[in-house]
Parts: C-alpha cells; sequence; structure tokens
C-alpha cells in the first residue's frame, strides 16, 4: 500500500516539472524566433558590418532603387533559403562578423579585393537568387541576356548568377553589364602628335613614337647569348611543365621596357575599332566571326577602374595582342610580335641562373610554406622588384613601381602575366637539341604560354622558369554575346603582354 501511493505521488509531481518544461520552451522558441528575425533586420547587418559604403551602395542598386518598388534585403542574399542550410550560414556568417567587428580595423581590410567574384562567392548563394528569379527568359530580356541565360542554363555546374551580376546587389558604376561604346574616347598624355617613328639603325635602346598619336614607349636591347632555360630539380615550388633544363641560344632583339599599356592599345582600339572590316576568329575549335577587324566595345569596364593610362593593358585576348603587334609593325616599319617563350625567361633571368633575377628562396617569399603562413614570408627585397600577392592589394600598379633586371625590363616576374607566342606543351623543353638557336616551341596546340606571375599570384609563381597557359574557354564564362568575342576577355583581369621587335642586321649601319 505504502508503495502505491509511492508510485502515485512520483506521477503527480511529473506533470508540473512537463508543464514548466513546455512553457520554458515555448518561451525560448519565441524568443529564439524573434532574435533571428531581428539580427536578420537590414539595419541590425549595417550596424554590425565594417563595410564603410555596403548600406549606400545597396541603396543605389536595383535590389533597391527599381520601378516595381520591391526592396531585396541583406538576408535575402547573403543567407540562403529556408530549408536550404537557411540557420547554419546565419550561425556562421554571425560569428564570422561578430569576430571582424571585434578584432579587425576596418580601415585595414581591402574592400577592393573582398568585393571580387571569389570573395564574393562565400556569402551569397545561387538558390538565394533563383528563389526570386525564377523566370530566366521574360519578354522583357534583352537578346544578349537570352543568350547569357541559355549558357548558364546549360553550364550550370561551373557557373553562378554572380559570374555576371556580381555587382547587382551593391551598385558599381564601372562593372554595367553593358557594351562600352565610349572605351576608348579622349585617351592623352602630351600634346605632340607623332607624325613619323623613332628611326633606329644600331642597336641600342630607343624610344617609339606610333605615327598619328601622342604615344611612345621604350624599348630595351636584349644582347643574343646562351642560357639554360628551365628550373633544376631542386628549385622550391618546381612544376612538371619547367623541364628539363636545356642550353639554347638566343639571337639579339629589342623587348618593351614594360609591358603595353593602356595608353599604347587604346592608340590602336581608336584606330581600328571603327574601320568596320569583318575578320575571322577561332574560339573552341571552330570558325567565327567577330565584328571588325579592330576591336570591337568591350563589355563594361575592361580596365576594372583601374586606369587607362600607364597601367598594364589587361582583358586583352592572344588574338588581340597579336593583332596589335601586327597593326604596330604596319604603322611603324618594324617587325613587331609577342615574344617566344625561350626569348621571355632569356630576357627575365638577364645572365642570372636562380629562381629570380635577385637574391633570395621562393621559400623565404611564399606564403605557401606553413610557417610563413602564421608569422609572414619575407618580404624585404622581393617587394623591391615585383608586384605580387604579398604588396599589390589586388591590382596592377604603374611599373615605376618597382626595380628593372639586369637588362633594364619592368615587371618581368609580376605585375600582370604576358603573352607569349608559343603554343603550350607539359614537356617542350625535351625536344630541344643541344644549343638550340631561338626554339619556338610546339608546332601546334590548342592553348598559348604564358609567363611572369602576376599581382594575385604568390612568390612561388613569379619565378623566372614559372609557366602557365591561357584557359580561353574559361576566360570567356560570362560574355553574354553568342558567339563570344574574340577581342576581349569577360574574364580573366591578370593577364596582359609586351613586345619585342626583332633586329635586322641589314637595317643598321
Amino acid at each position: 500500500m505504502k508503495f502505491a501511493k509511492f508510485k502515485l505521488k512520483k506521477k503527480r509531481s511529473f506533470w508540473p516539472v512537463l508543464i514548466i518544461g513546455i512553457l520554458t520552451g515555448l518561451f525560448l522558441v519565441f524568443f529564439a524566433d524573434q532574435g533571428i528575425k531581428y539580427t536578420s533586420t537590414d539595419n541590425y547587418c549595417m550596424s554590425c558590418h565594417s563595410h564603410p559604403q555596403a548600406n549606400q551602395l545597396w541603396k543605389r542598386s536595383v535590389h533597391y532603387d527599381n520601378s516595381s518598388g520591391v526592396i531585396v534585403h541583406c538576408v535575402d542574399c547573403h543567407l540562403p533559403p529556408k530549408g536550404k542550410g537557411h540557420l547554419g550560414a546565419k550561425i556562421k556568417h554571425g560569428i564570422k562578423d561578430i569576430y571582424g567587428e571585434l578584432f579587425k580595423d576596418p580601415e585595414n581590410i581591402n574592400w577592393e579585393i573582398k568585393s571580387t567574384l571569389k570573395n564574393a562567392e562565400k556569402f551569397t548563394y545561387n538558390e538565394s537568387c533563383l528563389k526570386c528569379h525564377q523566370n530566366l527568359f521574360p519578354t522583357s530580356l534583352s537578346t544578349e541576356g537570352d543568350d547569357a541565360h541559355l549558357y548558364y542554363t546549360q553550364h550550370q555546374s561551373d557557373l553562378g548568377c554572380l559570374n555576371c551580376h556580381l555587382f547587382v546587389g551593391h551598385y558599381n558604376e564601372l562593372e554595367l553589364h553593358a557594351q562600352n561604346i565610349e572605351f576608348g574616347e579622349k585617351v592623352e598624355i602630351n600634346k605632340e602628335v607623332f607624325t613619323e617613328p623613332a628611326m633606329v639603325d644600331k642597336f641600342e635602346n630607343f624610344t617609339e613614337k606610333i605615327p598619328g598619336t601622342t604615344v611612345s614607349f621604350e624599348m630595351v636591347v636584349i644582347p643574343g647569348g646562351k642560357f639554360e632555360i628551365g628550373s633544376p630539380e631542386s628549385e622550391p615550388f618546381k612544376k612538371p611543365d619547367e623541364g628539363p633544363k636545356k642550353m639554347i641560344e638566343i639571337s639579339r632583339f629589342w623587348m618593351g621596357k614594360a609591358e603595353v599599356s593602356w595608353i599604347e592599345y587604346l592608340a590602336f582600339f581608336n584606330k581600328t575599332s571603327s574601320e568596320g572590316r569583318k575578320e575571322p576568329g577561332k574560339i573552341s575549335g571552330k570558325d567565327e566571326v567577330d565584328a571588325i577587324s579592330g576591336p570591337t566595345p568591350p563589355w563594361g569596364a575592361p580596365d576594372q577602374g583601374w586606369g587607362k593610362t600607364k597601367e598594364a593593358a589587361i582583358t586583352i585576348s592572344f588574338h588581340a595582342a597579336e593583332t596589335y603587334c601586327k597593326w604596330l609593325s604596319g604603322v611603324t616599319g618594324k617587325h613587331y610580335r609577342l615574344p617566344t617563350e625561350a626569348e621571355w625567361e632569356y630576357a627575365c633571368r638577364a645572365g642570372t641562373t636562380g629562381p629570380y633575377f635577385f637574391e633570395g628562396s621562393p621559400k623565404d617569399f611564399s606564403r605557401n610554406k606553413f610557417i610563413n603562413k602564421i608569422f609572414g614570408p619575407d618580404t624585404t627585397n622581393i617587394n623591391s622588384y615585383v608586384i605580387y600577392s604579398e604588396n599589390s592589394n589586388g591590382r596592377p600598379h604603374h611599373p615605376a613601381q618597382v626595380q628593372p633586371n639586369p637588362f633594364g625590363l619592368l615587371n618581368m616576374l609580376g605585375n600582370v602575366s604576358e603573352f607569349c607566342q608559343d603554343w603550350y606543351s607539359t614537356d617542350p623543353y625535351s625536344s630541344y637539341e643541344a644549343m638550340t638557336i631561338d626554339p619556338e616551341g610546339p608546332s601546334e596546340g590548342t592553348e598559348h604560354v604564358i609567363r611572369g606571375g602576376s599581382f594575385n599570384s604568390d612568390a612561388a609563381y613569379v619565378r623566372c622558369a614559372s609557366r602557365d597557359f591561357t584557359k580561353t574557354k574559361e576566360w570567356l564564362v560570362t560574355d553574354p554575346q553568342i558567339p563570344k568575342s574574340i577581342w576581349w576577355y569577360s574574364d580573366c583581369v591578370h593577364v596582359g603582354f609586351r613586345v619585342v621587335c626583332e633586329y635586322n642586321e641589314d637595317d643598321m649601319e
């Protein structure tokens, strides 16, 4: 009997606990829901975020300022929809934002880099775009938009909405997704219009003058000689396509002191882009035709807003660089072209044999080394010669900001990578015989060699022997045109080119 009473008493005591638990749970759920709602408001987001212009640029964008009056809020883009990882992403981003607010100085954050596609993709979700934009082919969409969205539906595993619409949520006047027909207008450096090119009758440095323009640039003598192309097996960060080392011979030539600048390229653009002739090109292995023999007007701002004067010309296709060289040859009466890969490395090394043309080890300079990821790499020497990831602030710089190599060339190992005329091969040097003279690489291929590293590169990839290659299809993903342009890369901002001028003894005294 006593046992039964005890059981009854225990049963009765359970209900108050259960009720209190339910009420507490409801209380917590209610306030958690209110907390989630409160921390998802635009005002709360802006109160915590360190970006100095996020609110103003959002209010200037079509996600706020539009004819329909619809406002797209912060969480609509920067969190996935509910049911697709919404809460987990909110917690993750919230922790990062709180850490940044407490421990980082907004003045020391490079917001330009933070706004690039590579970083924006980490906190903007494709699912969120498609939740609102369910009809990708509205009747009001332009022909270019139809073509671009069709391309997207066929390549969804490789593309996201941000590839074309990076600044749709935060306005950027330089990133309008439209044809820039005013791109080349009124670029002047001085008032003198040259009537003749430079007269060269000796093998010495000279300043080339482009007739009919105010533009000139410096050419540097590269004496002929012998050198070993490639890198030794012991070189840190060596890649398989950098060998085997071979001793070869290079004939003398001239090379541009710096990469072709925007003022040089725009002299060509302004002279040829209105001629109206059509010229065939090859993209993706089939013949296609672009609009005119000179560059067509680009989409957006090819200079990325970084300047169109002495800055290196970028987003230029390999075809456009070659065409520029042909045009320059025609107006100057000399033979300008892109360098061969062997010429490029010979000129870059300038008689040196190490990883760089200056003293230092890639292990000390590279952030890829574990200890350097923690304490930072040694930059005291390399910063004087190379614009690369550690000192570029995510953009190319004027050539005068670095010291020249022993031949007097600027920015050979950084700033922007540079086209070479050779087809790319993973094993080009194996075919070179002993003391091959002026090798030109494989006789055929699908992509071309690029050399030199860029403002995005770690020190490991700005070595003299480091190689890379063009990626034509990848670099034209967001070009809305069908066929794709043969003149401009829509998705490559780190490659430019420099010219060489052939030496002809018959033209000398």
